[in-house]
């Protein structure tokens, strides 16, 4: 008696085991498909040519030759065009003609080399179907002598050693590629920052101005829990917006934006952070040590600072080390004292660089 697993869901016996016939197809599809193979061969014109093929390692000369004159164009327009050069493109606008002779030249050199090694292949090199079976991996000798073979045979097939004059141009082109590369590694960094990394423009006797009307502080007007965001004098306010550049404002900015608190003197754990102050007021820079983001979050009850890119958290009631998130030391103090006025003032600059950390960035 058959086993209820011989049978399909319309009841009708199926055969089991090796010898099984596979079941018929009831959707009029053929069970299989064979093979179609490939198509005729069709070869090129450059095959069967000599003319044809001559005329196509012109060409590909030509683009090679192409791309080694917008590499030298680009070595002109790197030392010859000034870096600051503006101008008026048709149907852009105006640009930095600078970038602009730098890009149009480094898209000629890279689109010749591009171009001409596609049309290489396209015309000259063998363009013969080939089918490879599967093998064991570790080959035998005559496994690598074949491979050899085909490699002598490739060689042959790219036809470098009847026209090396492809071979010629390829490798200057490329040569020459590589040297854009170098310029823009070696030359376009700039010079070495010495010690502009150490420095802001805070100095001493210079008021805590707040940012950004440019208004002076007293030390009598800042309150428990109170928080003023804060620049050195000269560099916030209408004077300074008329004697300043924008780019000037915006990089001082960039490593003189201070925050100012004042703390309970009793909740203060570090000696250096107290003297540093006035009566609990205290002036951190706000460029996170993390990348560099303003921190200006201030939590009044936990005395915490935060930076909301990466949220990186700063104890200001322990000299505003780092209690939580990637940044990896505390943020800077600026000494501050008060005036004859009343005014708060810087008593020196930064004791160490603002901002992100870097390579060797203690003093010497």
């Amino acid at each position: 008696m058959a086993d209820s697993s011989d049978y399909k869901t319309d009841d009708t016996p199926v055969r089991q085991g090796a010898d099984a016939a596979p079941p018929a197809r009831t959707d009029g599809l053929p069970e299989r498909f064979e093979n179609p193979g490939l198509p005729p061969h069709v070869p090129r014109r450059a095959d069967v040519d000599e003319a044809a093929a001559k005329r196509a390692e012109r060409q590909v000369v030509a683009m090679f030759a192409l791309s080694a004159l917008g590499t030298l164009g680009f070595i002109v327009a790197y030392f010859v065009v000034p870096a600051d050069a503006r101008g008026t493109v048709v149907g852009i606008g105006e640009m930095n003609l600078y970038h602009l002779a730098l890009g149009l030249t480094l898209a000629v050199s890279l689109s010749g080399i591009g171009f001409g090694a596609v049309h290489w292949a396209k015309t000259l090199m063998p363009d013969n179907e080939v089918i490879e079976e599967r093998h064991p991996q570790a080959s035998s000798d005559e496994d690598r002598e074949g491979a050899a073979a085909i490699l002598r045979s490739g060689w042959e097939g790219s036809q470098l050693g009847r026209r090396p004059l492809i071979l010629q141009s390829a490798a200057g082109a490329l040569g020459l590629f590589a040297v854009p590369l170098v310029l823009q590694v070696a030359g376009s960094l700039g010079p070495l920052p010495g010690r502009e990394l150490y420095d802001t423009n805070w100095r001493r006797g210079l008021r805590l101005m707040i940012d950004p009307s440019g208004t002076p502080i007293r030390a009598a007007d800042v309150t428990l829990g109170s928080v003023f965001h804060v620049m050195p004098e000269g560099w916030v306010g209408e004077e300074a917006e008329e004697e300043l550049s924008a780019a000037a404002i915006l990089e001082a900015k960039a490593e003189d934006q201070v925050i100012l608190v004042r703390l309970d003197p009793a909740l203060i754990q570090s000696e250096k952070q107290r003297s540093w102050g006035v009566d609990g007021i205290v002036a951190y820079s706000k460029v996170c040590t993390h990348v560099g983001c303003p921190v200006a979050l201030y939590e009044q009850q936990t005395h915490h600072l935060l930076c909301p890119c990466h949220q990186s958290t700063f104890d200001m009631t322990r000299d505003c080390e780092v209690i939580f998130g990637p940044a990896r030391r505390a943020l800077p103090q600026l000494p501050i004292t008060v005036d004859d006025e009343g005014y708060l003032i810087a008593d020196d600059s930064f004791q160490e660089p603002v901002g992100p950390s870097f390579w060797e960035r203690e003093r010497g």
